[in-house]
């Protein structure tokens, strides 16, 4: 039987809600849904492009913990309420993307508050 193993980022808001940040089962790791709240301040940036940015922070922070990198990702959901924000995204995905390329999409939708500019969720799969 393959071990599950949760990540925490420590944001209250998995504690409250009840997920995790990341779940690892073998070489998969599933990452929830990351906004560009900084966990340590429990703060977000007015900008998209720095909350882009912190998304990938925290999640190659859990990506991390579970022994990968953002260069395992094989799989991108990315979610913005507003389409305007996707493009000035595009130069921060390209920067922590462009080596691994992985499948994505986009969906444009609401998200927990608005202050949230943009969410994003992978799928990694670390390598042997």
């Amino acid at each position: 039987m393959t071990d599950r193993r949760l990540i925490s980022s420590g944001s209250k808001f998995e504690e409250e809600i009840g997920y995790s940040r990341a779940v690892v089962i073998g070489e998969d790791i599933w990452v929830s849904g990351t906004t560009g709240y900084d966990y340590s301040r429990m703060t977000i940036e007015p900008d998209v492009v720095a909350q882009a940015d912190q998304c990938f922070r925290n999640i190659a922070s859990a990506l991390a913990e579970a022994g990968a990198t953002l260069d395992d990702v094989v799989r991108a959901l990315f979610i913005v309420p507003d389409r305007a924000d996707w493009e000035p995204c595009w130069p921060v995905v390209k920067k922590y993307f462009g080596k691994a390329r992985p499948a994505s999409t986009l969906i444009h939708a609401g998200l927990q508050t608005d202050a949230m500019r943009i969410e994003i969720e992978v799928t990694a799969r670390r390598r042997a």
